[in-house]
């Protein structure tokens, strides 16, 4: 940390600096850009990992948060005040230098209005373009009259713009999403390879893509506001319905970073459980994944054969969890119930049979001629473009980049495992399958390693009733089903969060729709959807 802090100190000596759990530098808005771009090409943080929207009152701002591929440096965040009143705040965009910033900054200016200089579609992400206000600011005015219900149809926003810095003053210029003659076919809401209520507007020259829009928000359900009028145990409720195929990492992610805040230690018996439960999770949500790739793809039985052994696992967090889906079952400071007298049992029957039955799923599908011309090739993602998209998971791992958080960043007891980072280097619709189905495998791996070793002791450290975190902030990622899941917390030492930030995985995968399916057929978006795997509740959080 300290020659990453003299490093910068030579490139940029007005920065400023807060210790934390990790490096901090603060950037005055009409630098940030240059620094950013020396950041990226001379420290080689090519990785934009989060950015977090801020309103301190006094300014609005950002928190960037960075990591490098090629560097052992831990992650850097950079704090932007932006430039400008409340009325008018921008930011100098760096879409431009990390793509995936491209939608996490429209969703920025959804929520806060800042504005992004030179950001090339400068559109509202998740609201309509009629909603009055910016949800996220702390001086928003929730007045339902404002916002009203409104039945009639939002009509489609073809107009993009882009704003100009000119002499100090913010100057629009505008464009189009499509061109003037394209021809254009919604995708969604409701078609089932979205995997929930997500829309695709999309230009085709002839039965090829030439563009694909994506239109979100649909069942967005306001949780980092929500959150902001809760008590820290209350937003633990929300995890679980974000991506639901991943409720356990999800929980674990957020009670993590609310530990690690608190300084609390969680006993090792906790530890070992939110350690299986999560395995367990990974393999429910690869084997719902390689169902809805093959029911998408019209291979109905494929569909029930995943099922089947999904089950088992519902069982198992029924028993356990007193629920299937929503589980709710970490809370601060280890789980909130001990496991069922069956646990071991049913985890080393479901461990014993799944080699049999992933060889029936290979053959059904895996190895299918049919699938096979689906899959291969399709959806070109190069590893260079997933690090810069920021597609982690297993779709960035099926384009050979090496990014599991439980391997670069160890939590809990990962450090301690047996398992391997499966990576293919196909960068296709089927390597990204293919790395779900190796990784149920190792899954099945670490399970195998802990059942019979359980430790006894507590399954919770002790907490305060009241729980107030310290005044700061804190940063958390764990490694979800479809990817790096983090969580950001600022507190102001109050007993409700100033504010928490859900970085989804989600979010990420479909900023690379249009790069996937562009040049592809149009039957192609369905596969490569599918094998992208996003899961829309994470996305409309």
């Amino acid at each position: 940390m300290s020659q990453l802090k003299e490093k910068i100190e030579k490139i940029y000596p007005a920065a400023t600096f807060e210790d934390g759990e990790c490096l901090q530098v603060n950037v005055a808005e009409p630098d940030w850009h240059d620094f950013a771009k020396k950041l990226k090409d001379d420290f080689g943080f090519d990785v934009l990992t989060a950015v977090v929207g801020m309103d301190w009152k006094e300014k609005l701002g950002v928190m960037y948060y960075l990591t490098s591929t090629s560097h052992d440096w831990e992650m850097l965040s950079v704090k932007v005040e932006a430039s400008g009143d409340r009325d008018s705040s921008y930011i100098h965009t760096v879409s431009d230098l990390w793509e995936v910033a491209n939608f996490q900054e429209r969703e920025v200016y959804d929520m806060f209005g800042i504005k992004f200089v030179n950001h090339p579609d400068m559109r509202r992400f998740f609201l309509r373009n009629d909603w009055v206000g910016h949800p996220l600011r702390k001086d928003y005015d929730a007045n339902p009259e404002l916002n009203p219900i409104r039945m009639e149809d939002e009509e489609n926003e073809d107009q993009t713009v882009s704003y100009k810095l000119v002499n100090g003053e913010l100057k629009p210029e505008y464009g189009r999403v499509f061109e003037k003659d394209d021809y254009v076919v919604n995708i969604g809401p409701q078609h089932p390879s979205t995997h929930g209520v997500m829309r695709f507007r999309t230009s085709l020259d002839g039965e090829y893509v030439k563009k694909v829009d994506v239109v979100s928000g649909y069942i967005h359900r306001g949780i980092e506001k929500l959150s902001e009028g809760m008590t820290y145990p209350q937003t633990l409720h929300f995890t679980d319905r974000m991506d639901y195929m991943s409720a356990h990492m999800n929980r674990h992610c957020l009670c993590m970073c609310i530990e690690k805040a608190l300084g609390i230690e969680v006993p090792r018996r906790a530890e070992v459980i939110r350690c299986m439960m999560d395995e367990l999770m990974r393999i429910s949500s690869h084997l719902l994944s390689f169902g809805c790739t093959a029911m998408d793809l019209g291979a109905t039985t494929a569909f029930f054969y995943g099922f089947r052994e999904r089950e088992m696992i519902l069982d198992i967090f029924e028993k356990t969890c007193g629920a299937r889906m929503s589980m709710n079952y970490n809370v601060i400071g280890g789980v909130i119930a001990d496991l069922h007298p069956d646990f071991e049992k049913d985890v080393k029957e479901l461990i014993a049979i799944m080699p049999k039955r992933l060889k029936e799923y290979h053959n059904v599908f895996s190895n299918n001629l049919i699938a096979k011309n689906r899959l291969v090739g399709v959806g070109m993602l190069s590893k260079e473009d997933a690090i810069n998209y920021a597609i982690t998971g297993p779709s960035g791992r099926g384009s050979g980049w090496s990014n599991d958080t439980r391997k670069k960043h160890p939590y809990g007891i990962y450090s301690e495992l047996d398992f391997d980072e499966v990576l293919l280097d196909g960068c296709d619709s089927y390597s990204r399958y293919m790395v779900r189905m190796k990784e149920i495998e190792e899954s099945c791996k670490i399970l195998a390693q802990l059942v019979d070793n359980i430790p006894e002791g507590d399954i919770r450290a002790q907490v305060p009733k009241l729980i107030k975190l310290p005044v700061g902030h804190w940063y958390q990622q764990v490694e979800a089903s479809r990817g790096a899941f983090g969580v950001y917390i600022e507190s102001d030492g109050s007993k409700n969060p100033y504010r928490v930030h859900f970085q989804s995985p989600c979010f990420n995968l479909v900023g690379v729709m249009d790069l996937t399916c562009t040049g592809y057929m149009i039957a192609d978006l369905i596969t490569i959807g599918a094998a992208l795997d996003f899961v829309i509740p994470d996305i409309d959080r």
